[in-house]
């Protein structure tokens, strides 16, 4: 079983998304958590585009970096979500975690009306299933090799 981490910024949005999806689509091949550089609060409107397609986050709690560490936990993939720059800030977790930046849209940084909002959060809600569809199609052919 593999254990991933996902961070972003502050675990309300592109983190939960990610580990929501890895989750659900991994199955018992993965132990998926996320967290944030620093914990934020669930953003309503990400919790609103994964109910569409049936990802509920109503009751997800954000975490921080700084926690995990603390608690001593270990990872054998930490994926950061966030820009390069601020993945750059993710500290460094106990034993041979391999480190992978998928850089997608900061949804807190979204500017319009609600739906303008919801639109964008939409297109990087789908980004990032891709995202992790394409890791599990190579995962799933290679296998751990493909982080040699």
């Amino acid at each position: 079983m593999l254990h991933v981490l996902f961070v972003c910024e502050h675990n309300s949005a592109r983190s939960q998304m990610a580990e929501s999806f890895l989750t659900h689509l991994g199955g018992d091949d993965f132990r998926v958590e996320s967290c944030g550089l620093e914990a934020g609060t669930v953003n309503p409107l990400v919790v609103e585009a994964m109910l569409e397609i049936g990802h509920d986050l109503r009751g997800a709690t954000t975490r921080s970096a700084l926690d995990l560490l603390k608690q001593g936990n270990r990872y054998d993939l930490v994926i950061t979500v966030c820009s390069r720059k601020a993945s750059e800030q993710c500290p460094i977790f106990p034993g041979r975690s391999l480190r992978l930046n998928w850089p997608f849209a900061d949804p807190s940084t979204l500017e319009g009306n609600r739906e303008e909002q919801l639109k964008a959060i939409r297109v990087i809600r789908d980004d990032i299933r891709r995202q992790v569809e394409a890791f599990l199609a190579e995962y799933r052919a290679k296998g751990l090799t493909m982080f040699l």
